[in-house]
């Protein structure tokens, strides 16, 4: 295994490049009031000599106020810088936490469809949450390390030494005894703490699939095999964290051993000086108080070792994360998009995911603000053609013309912008109606968004809702029926207003009255785009102005309606499985 030591450090110079380097004033702040804090623990320890030898044993009772004085005033500073180095380092803990968060989220949102097909969102979720909490949460600990307890010890051992320089070597004696136990335990907290968070994300996603799949899972009674197999993993997670503890905590246990042994040395060799007279009891208790206030601070810096270990964990998988990169980007040189209403064009075009082809050669044209329809059994490559034309995915051959120029020479922004799509599970927010429509946007005035809610048919049930538009959605749109969460993301599309549209299965799951209703207002949002539409039920697509017919990847069919009923091929065949059982004849 790598030595962890100088992966720590490169771990710690890219936090500080990336984070915490904005916060630099804050934390030297910060460490200002700790060093002012660690140092009072010097202070007190030196009071002890003056307050034993010259008033409890001198019994000189005048210099008892400003003992008292002295001894009050390190308290009150200590209580002051303690106070305000806290609040500093929440400040800055709390803000490094909101951009960790915020750029994960942002990062990931770059990546690809294959990044998250592999990557669940539970899984994602536990990632943006759960190892940068981790993180963060050791923010005190480690720069409280750096700043008081440093100080304080060296504040200390100044003190300790200045007393009696050998009474601190052999204070110190079992020093050598943590050096290799203490480099095995970071080791061992270090790969306990990365199966901690490889356990905390696959719990996330297993609530996560849970919660948005409860429905099946009452319908098919799988409470009890959930339950069983969330238990599992929670119970290797209680191992695994109390092996992470257990590290955790062996480095202060060490010392506390280091101390013992520091402790009984004194003791003989500084008893018997004191007993002999060479040294006198303030000496002793000045010595004895800095040692006694020394190991505490020792401990929580032997303490830090495992914390950071764990922290690095999660550190590990952060940086893993940002620095995973899109397979699609934007050209280094950007053409301009096309203007007015495009047409599409795919030129012998072949997508593979993996070594699995799902369009093989595929050719046809969409002509611009006419609408094309895409058919053929499931798997022949219809969504895939939507996913190639918005840079979802690249093909590994042929071209994608969108108004004569190839989508790959386009920024995706620009590219996108083009485009609005309607699918048949028509994704909403947990917000009002009214910001599920309108997504962020400020420059939409009351009449264009009416005009909208009108063109979509949204204005037909608003009367129902108990606020109207500020209604809110539910989580994933369940607060509507399916019908209506359709119309909602067909108002979202006229908002948009862009030259070309795409329709997947947009009416496939509702009733016949909803149908009907969400596909006038989909005939509506069609007029003057160029639309491309994938449909199983064809009685959806008659009127398209052109039909492909797609198997296995290939274009094996185009033309009209009744063009290809009359050519007797797949179109006529899929028709038949369609219609026949219920209507003698089509055409």
């Amino acid at each position: 295994m790598t030595d962890p030591a100088p992966n720590s450090r490169g771990l710690m110079r890219w936090l500080w490049r990336h984070y915490l380097r904005r916060h630099a004033g804050w934390l030297a702040v910060a460490v200002a009031l700790m060093s002012i804090e660690g140092a009072m623990f010097g202070a007190l320890s030196y009071m002890m000599k003056p307050m034993f030898d010259t008033v409890f044993i001198g019994g000189q009772a005048e210099a008892l106020k400003w003992v008292a004085l002295a001894v009050f005033a390190i308290f009150t500073l200590r209580a002051v810088a303690s106070v305000a180095q806290k609040v500093v380092l929440a400040n800055v803990s709390q803000r490094t936490l909101g951009a960790m968060r915020t750029d994960l989220l942002a990062h990931l949102m770059t990546l690809d469809g294959t990044f998250h097909q592999s990557h669940p969102p539970g899984h994602l979720i536990q990632r943006v949450d759960g190892d940068t909490e981790a993180v963060a949460s050791v923010w005190n600990t480690i720069l409280t390390g750096a700043g008081r307890d440093v100080v304080a010890l060296i504040s200390l051992f100044a003190v300790a030494l200045s007393v009696d320089w050998r009474w601190t070597l052999v204070a110190l004696i079992g020093t050598p005894l943590l050096v290799a136990p203490a480099a095995l335990i970071q080791r061992r907290v270090r790969r306990s703490a990365r199966q901690v968070r490889d356990l905390a994300a696959r719990l996330t996603l297993r609530l996560d699939e849970v919660f948005h799949g409860i429905m099946p899972v009452k319908l098919n009674r799988l409470e009890a095999h959930q339950t069983a197999r969330y238990r599992a993993l929670t119970d290797q997670r209680v191992k695994a964290e109390v092996r992470t503890k257990l590290g955790e905590a062996s480095i202060p246990g060490l010392i506390d051993l280091m101390s013992g042994i520091g402790f009984v040395g004194v003791l003989f060799f500084g008893g018997s000086e004191i007993i002999a007279g060479e040294k006198t009891v303030g000496d002793f208790m000045a010595f004895f108080t800095a040692i006694g206030l020394a190991f505490e601070p020792l401990r929580r810096l032997g303490g830090i070792s495992g914390v950071w270990q764990t922290a690095a964990a999660g550190v590990e998988r952060i940086r893993a994360l940002l620095d995973t990169r899109p397979e699609l980007r934007d050209p280094a040189n950007p053409a301009p998009a096309p203007n007015g209403v495009p047409g599409v064009v795919l030129d012998n075009v072949t997508v593979r995911y993996g070594d699995h082809t799902v369009l093989d050669g595929a050719s046809f044209t969409a002509e611009p603000g006419q609408t094309t329809a895409l058919v053929g059994a499931s798997g022949a490559g219809k969504s895939t053609v939507f996913n190639l034309l918005t840079r979802l995915v690249d093909p590994v051959s042929g071209q994608t013309l969108l108004g004569g120029t190839d989508i790959r020479t386009l920024r995706l922004a620009d590219l996108r912008r083009l485009f609005s799509v309607v699918t048949q599970d028509a994704l909403l927010f947990d917000e009002s109606l009214r910001d599920n429509i309108l997504l962020g946007r400020t420059d939409v005035s009351e009449a264009r968004l009416q005009t909208a809610l009108d063109g979509a048919h949204v204005s037909d049930f608003l009367p129902r809702l108990p606020a109207g538009l500020d209604s809110p959605a539910g989580p994933r749109g369940s607060n509507l029926s399916g019908g209506q969460r359709q119309r909602i993301a067909i108002a979202r599309a006229i908002l948009r207003d862009t030259p070309v549209l795409l329709l997947d299965e947009a009416t496939s799951a509702l009733d016949a009255q909803s149908e009907a209703v969400v596909q006038q207002a989909l005939e509506t949002l069609s007029k003057g785009r160029t639309t491309l539409v994938i449909a199983h039920r064809l009685s959806t697509v008659r009127k398209a102005d052109k039909i492909v017919v797609m198997d296995r990847g290939r274009v094996v069919e185009q033309g009209t309606h009744d063009s290809l009923l009359a050519k007797g091929g797949t179109y006529a065949s899929l028709h038949r499985l369609q219609f026949e059982t219920t209507q003698p004849s089509s055409g």
